[in-house]
């Protein structure tokens, strides 16, 4: 996530120019405009005698089109508005930005619907940060934002704020946020992880979490700065194990010490290029509340070859059956540094495969600023994409399996992702269904990271619209306007993390973004095109509970769609997990078949639309 640029690399508008070079470069232009005045003499003379050919037709050759881009095609209009106000939120993230310019000030922090009281619709997390401690500035409230959905049926939708008493108003400077029931008692638990390492909250019911971190063994170091999360079962034993993964090697120190300025004098926001990396945590769920420590024998900390040192600058952790194996895989998003991929052997060990799968480099073989990530089978034919953003004039990412689902190719570009995606620096990326027409459609949450970017790249803006791309089917991916989707959608804000969920009822999918140090945008979905829809939440017996890790399978007349269940999704955050499927205009499900973590196969008929219908494992 290189933000603001150094004026010791090469980066655009920011050349450093020096008067030797400026003497080198001129006696070389001189030298280099002498031979070629004499080249262009010699040729005339060689030329001027020779008998004239025939006239040559030259035919203009056209670029080839994919031909996935020749359907037809209409984008719906399914217009969001921002209810933000009105619904009860009234937040304001703390980055702790007082002028020192300290790189976990821009990162901003995720967020999470997760429905923490069992009453069957999606209730709020916003992650915070916080004030330094040697700050004389101190912002706003200090801790995450728990709000309780209280929206009635067919009523206003309405949040109401139950962060006091929750146990989960403490100081944290938040980053991201993983739900999951870890101990499989029905209710559901976080994961937030901080500037100072990891903290795990237990859901005691009543509205109230206690800090289990110590006791569970989940923390860290306290030098550790955690970013990205994922719960997931890696020994398909029924409990879920969880990865948290660190960002880079940093303290006020070292962030002083590499002093970046923006133009040559002004401090900035440093990129992570000569920020050392770190290493992720892998923890075995023990089944008794806590956890044991597997990294260092499971394969997760890969090492920079030429240096010897942590490799890993995470900010995105996808988990995923990428080979179809029937065993969780982790796809790791790094920051200007290759992206990882950890297979599952299958005996508490992985194997790092980034390069042989495709996912670690761009189409080019380079690094990119990778930032959050997502996976989803959004093709026909069920094959698996992963989608990442990537920083300012980097596409967003989407690889797609090949036949052999252990082979990606960066397709954006053929999607119809990428020229669009290239100009904004993107945090969150998620699939959704915006317009329930059965086909998961793809948003991106963006910002830039330094205020002051316009004055050395007139191209970028600090606040910078989101983006979302319909999926035409046959026609790939098209960009929506604000004609289609609304202009709340594309408000400028400095985007960072983002979360999907029906937050009302109704069966599309409402979206909330985050910006760093500013108000989230609370998005509800007003589409009226009148498809049909199913909505199912899974419950595991022998897989765990919340059946993290199952693959869904819809057939509906001729099509057949495709779901998994994750923890993550995005940027540092965590959609609801009850999962909603548009089936189109007067669409069924004739059968909806679950993969189980495990193996299993279960086959469920006569399942209602428009309706949340609870599909239990069989024992």
């Amino acid at each position: 996530m290189p933000p603001a640029p150094n004026p010791n690399d090469d980066h655009e508008e920011l050349a450093p120019h020096d008067d030797r070079a400026i003497t080198a470069g001129l006696k070389g232009s001189i030298a280099l405009l002498v031979a070629l005045i004499v080249l262009g003499v010699g040729a005339y003379l060689l030329l001027r005698n020779r008998t004239p050919s025939a006239k040559v037709q030259i035919t203009l050759l056209e670029a080839p089109h994919s031909a996935t881009n020749q359907v037809a095609f209409s984008v719906p209009t399914a217009p969001f508005t921002d209810i933000t106000a009105i619904a009860g939120i009234s937040f304001t993230h703390v980055s702790g930005a007082d002028g020192e310019k300290l790189l976990p000030e821009t990162m901003g922090s995720g967020v999470a619907f997760f429905d923490f009281d069992d009453d069957g619709d999606p209730d709020l997390l916003l992650v915070n940060g916080t004030s330094w401690p040697w700050s004389k500035q101190k912002d706003g409230s200090q801790s995450a934002r728990l709000y309780r959905n209280d929206t009635l049926p067919n009523g206003p939708i309405h949040f109401t704020d139950v962060t006091v008493g929750s146990g989960l108003d403490q100081p944290l400077h938040g980053m991201g946020v993983a739900v999951a029931d870890y101990d499989n008692d029905g209710k559901s638990d976080l994961l937030i992880t901080a500037i100072g390492g990891a903290h795990l909250f237990h859901n005691d019911g009543g509205g109230h979490f206690h800090d289990v971190t110590i006791q569970s063994g989940v923390g860290g170091k306290p030098s550790d700065w955690s970013t990205a999360v994922t719960w997931f079962d890696l020994d398909n034993d029924g409990d879920l194990d969880l990865f948290v993964a660190n960002y880079v090697k940093w303290s006020r120190e070292i962030d002083a010490e590499v002093g970046y300025k923006i133009d040559g004098t002004t401090r900035a926001y440093g990129p992570p290029m000569n920020f050392e990396g770190t290493f992720p945590y892998l923890y075995r769920n023990n089944g008794d509340g806590t956890f044991t420590d597997i990294s260092a024998t499971a394969g997760v900390q890969i090492k920079n070859p030429a240096t010897g040192v942590p490799a890993a600058k995470t900010l995105g952790v996808a988990a995923v059956d990428f080979n179809n194996d029937g065993f969780m895989d982790l796809i790791v998003a790094n920051d200007t540094v290759q992206n990882f991929v950890f297979q599952n052997r299958k005996d508490g060990r992985f194997e790092e495969v980034g390069a042989l799968t495709g996912l670690a480099f761009d189409s080019y073989g380079n690094t990119r600023g990778a930032m959050g990530i997502d996976a989803a089978r959004f093709t026909p034919d069920g094959r698996l994409g992963i989608a990442i953003g990537n920083f300012a004039n980097e596409m967003t990412a989407l690889y797609v399996a090949g036949t052999d689902p252990g082979l990606f190719t960066d397709e954006s570009i053929s999607w119809g992702i990428g020229p669009a995606s290239r100009l904004p620096l993107k945090f969150g990326v998620f699939f959704f269904d915006w317009d329930l027409d059965g086909r998961l459609d793809l948003l991106s949450s963006n910002g830039h990271l330094e205020e002051e970017i316009t004055k050395v790249q007139a191209s970028q803006k600090y606040r910078q619209s989101a983006q979302l791309f319909w999926n035409a089917g046959d026609a790939g991916f098209v960009p929506v306007q604000s004609a289609q989707a609304g202009s709340a959608l594309f408000t400028p804000i400095v985007g960072r993390g983002g979360a999907r969920a029906d937050i009302d009822g109704d069966g599309d999918e409402d979206l909330i973004l985050t910006q760093t140090g500013g108000t989230p945008m609370l998005l509800r979905n007003d589409q009226g095109l009148g498809h049909s829809w199913i909505r199912l939440k899974l419950i595991g017996s022998t897989c765990n509970r919340d059946s993290i890790g199952a693959l869904i399978r819809v057939h509906s007349g001729s099509h057949r769609l495709h779901r998994e269940i994750t923890s993550t999704r995005g940027y540092l955050s965590s959609s609801e997990l009850p999962v909603t499927i548009g089936l189109g205009p007067n669409g069924s499900a004739e059968s909806v078949e679950i993969i189980w973590p495990k193996g299993a196969k279960q086959e469920f008929k006569g399942i209602q639309t428009r309706r949340l219908t609870v599909l239990r494992q069989s024992p």
